[in-house]
């Protein structure tokens, strides 16, 4: 791969978040029924730096039609109504497994890591 040091580190970074962005969405959601501005705003304060809404709403949609999301409209104290993300019981399952897959990797990576 040509390029500097820190395109790459850039382009794994993006690739590494892809597979978690998901499963943290599910998270935040799961604590309490939200909507989008709220949750990409969740993100970035956790360190999602590079999460905006062009990122964040394809991949509410894709949760929707998978089935792991519900959405209704609710009004909005400040303007037009707002469309709030809750789970469904198979975003709830499958939040339970990412979760426990997360924590594995995690594991194993750190282990590698730490090695001298």
């Amino acid at each position: 791969m040509q390029g500097s040091g820190r395109e790459c580190a850039m382009f794994e970074r993006s690739q590494l978040n892809k597979g978690t962005l998901e499963g943290c969405i599910l998270k935040i959601i799961s604590r309490q029924p939200s909507y989008g501005y709220a949750i990409a705003a969740a993100l970035r304060q956790a360190g999602f730096a590079d999460v905006n809404e062009g990122t964040l709403y394809p991949l509410l949609l894709r949760l929707e039609r998978k089935g792991l999301l519900r959405a209704e409209y609710r009004a909005s104290p400040s303007g037009p109504s707002r469309k709030y993300y809750s789970l469904t019981g198979e975003g709830t399952q499958y939040l339970t497994e990412f979760e426990q897959a997360w924590r594995l990797t995690a594991s194993a990576v750190e282990a590698i890591l730490q090695e001298k």
